[in-house]
């Protein structure tokens, strides 16, 4: 759209210059363009209570944490718009005018204040212009065609990307270096080229587009928002100094003005290179002292533990011989009625199902859920591991009564186990390279791809269920997730996983992002298996479930372990009226 826009802008002001009878519509674009300044006007006079309320409402949602982990770019952005605003800019034009830096700083100070204020330039574009004849009538200078050019030059410049918005790039640099990313020497061309392409757009379109081309989470665009209060401002600043060294510099070479003089054009490059040096080992020496680069998702989710306190439990890391202590003629259920013991099949490495956290615990829903049971009734646990594919095998030697691991209720795993209620219905979703999200949004365009390689979790049921949808994939097992997340199977393009799932890992792997295709949603249910011939024990799990179904605990499991409220403690922001003062803190 911008370039269309551009383009017809353009041919619509060169068939004009062949009309002769134009007066009627410029003069009504006149009219048009006071009635614009007027309203304008109206707006700075409001701005003030808009910049009060933006940074209040910033102020009070960004945590001291968010704000450690954005110094990298606050300050990085800050230092380098501050560097060229007051220094580099300023130089470039004293080098080859007779301009001091008075005339170029000091007497546009007002209207870099009010663009810093405003966070607009356009309401500046006027207060510019004026700025810029006032230099070159205070050094005699101006001539015939002088204010035509300057009134000419800064409506044309201000419609280009400036220095404001292309370094908002930075951004994307820092979004590599925060996800522990790096840019090949290879896609800085790209880099550069797609991102001054992309910003004739607004910012908020050209961000996304850029993060998307540098394959880095999208996620991170929500980071960038969260610095908009601040670094808008900055970059509003520098776009206003960026037109005023343009304009100048345009203006002094139109009209003859402009003059290389080597001792002043070596001195202020020096001081430019001296500058920019200070900054970079300043901000260098000052992030290595301040500034961990640390991702702590993975350790919010490695970190999760068990809700309440658990039953009494014996973990196992590999099932031993001689416990199943059955009867001849004994049900599942009457020896764990005589025994008060429940032995539980486990998956080590099912995110956010059954898992180990950072100090060696099993944890995840279905083993809090475990707990629950043997709590409710009095029992203890004892707990086995197991693999998906020999999983009927150990129900049926008795190696374990009950599998709780996330394990879904399809039809292959009906002919070969008896499941108890579903306990939750998961939906179906692909897990792939966040960059890639956007080629497995739909079915239709991932049934046009020719070659994909899509990995599945040992389920033969899921395996049918993904080659019936895509019937051109080349479907290959892996033993875990993990396998697909840690690149161990090589040339796999997405992971066939539940969303619930996908989300939990994509936490642990940041570059990952679960996709539900559309149109369809398959609902996958999650149900706890036992042996076949085993009715007593599934039914009497079921009544369990449909119990606690309707209880305000099973909700805040689900809450917890799928959603992950309450995973990360959210402590209140400091707040002279809490803390010092002491209101809405309550008295014991």
């Amino acid at each position: 759209v911008v370039p269309a826009v551009v383009l017809f802008s353009i041919l619509l002001g060169v068939a004009l210059m062949g009309i002769k009878e134009k007066d009627t519509l410029l003069q009504g674009l006149r009219a048009a363009s006071a009635a614009l300044v007027k309203v304008t006007g109206i707006i700075v006079k409001l701005t003030p209570v808009g910049v009060f309320a933006i940074s209040a409402a910033a102020a009070g949602t960004m945590t001291i944490e968010e704000f450690g982990r954005l110094q990298v770019y606050l300050v990085s952005f800050n230092l380098l718009v501050l560097l060229l605003t007051f220094g580099v800019l300023p130089f470039i034009v004293m080098s080859v005018t007779p301009f001091g830096y008075r005339d170029i700083v000091g007497m546009s100070k007002d209207a870099l204040v009010t663009a810093f204020t405003t966070g607009n330039l356009f309401v500046v574009l006027t207060v510019l212009t004026e700025n810029c004849k006032a230099i070159f009538e205070k050094h005699n200078l101006t001539q015939e065609k002088t204010d035509t050019y300057i009134d000419v030059l800064i409506p044309i410049s201000f419609n280009f990307p400036n220095l404001g918005k292309l370094i908002m790039l930075l951004f994307v640099l820092f979004a590599a270096w925060f996800t522990g990313s790096t840019l090949s020497a290879g896609q800085y061309p790209m880099f550069v080229f797609s991102g001054l392409l992309s910003f004739f757009g607004g910012v908020d379109v050209a961000l996304p587009f850029m993060l998307d081309l540098m394959q880095l989470p999208s996620d991170m665009y929500q980071l960038y928002l969260v610095t908009g209060v601040i670094n808008g401002r900055t970059a509003t600043l520098l776009a206003a100094m960026n037109l005023i060294v343009f304009t100048l510099l345009a203006t002094a070479s139109l009209t003859g003005v402009m003059k290389v003089r080597m001792r002043k054009l070596l001195a202020y490059s020096t001081a430019s290179l001296v500058l920019t040096f200070g900054a970079i080992i300043g901000g260098k020496v000052y992030f290595d002292l301040a500034v961990k680069n640390e991702y702590t998702q993975d350790v919010v989710v490695a970190n999760m533990s068990l809700l309440q306190n658990p039953a009494p439990y014996r973990l196992y890391r590999e099932i031993p011989a001689g416990t199943k202590d059955q009867k001849s003629g004994e049900s599942s259920l009457e020896r764990i009625l005589r025994t008060q013991t429940l032995r539980v099949g486990y998956q080590p490495d099912n995110v956010p199902f059954s898992y180990f956290n950072t100090v060696g615990e099993l944890v995840g829903f279905e083993i809090d859920m475990a707990h629950l049971l043997a709590k409710d009734f009095g029992w203890k646990l004892e707990f086995m591991p197991f693999s998906h594919d020999n999983l009927a095998e150990h129900l049926q030697r008795g190696d374990f009564d009950i599998a709780m691991s996330g394990v879904a209720m399809t039809p292959a795993n009906l002919q070969k186990m008896k499941f108890a209620e579903p306990l939750i219905s998961t939906t179906a979703s692909l897990v792939v390279r966040d960059h890639r999200k956007n080629e497995f949004a739909t079915l239709e365009k991932i049934r046009r791809m020719t070659r994909v390689a899509m990995g599945v979790v040992k389920d033969s049921s899921l395996r049918d269920a993904l080659q019936g949808a895509f019937p051109t994939a080349q479907v290959v097992m892996i033993d875990t997730p993990r396998d697909f997340f840690e690149g161990n199977v090589p040339n796999l393009d997405a992971l066939l996983i539940s969303a619930e799932a996908g989300s939990a890992w994509s936490l642990l792997y940041p570059r990952f992002q679960a996709v539900i295709p559309k149109p369809s949603r398959l609902k996958i249910p999650l149900a706890f298996p036992v042996a076949m011939n085993d009715a007593d024990l599934a039914d009497f799990v079921s009544h369990w479930i449909l119990m606690i179904k309707g209880d305000p605990i099973f909700n805040q499991k689900i809450n917890y372990w799928i959603m992950g409220v309450g995973a990360e403690e959210k402590k209140p922001r400091w707040s002279i009226l809490r803390n010092v003062i002491g209101w809405g803190v309550e008295k014991k």
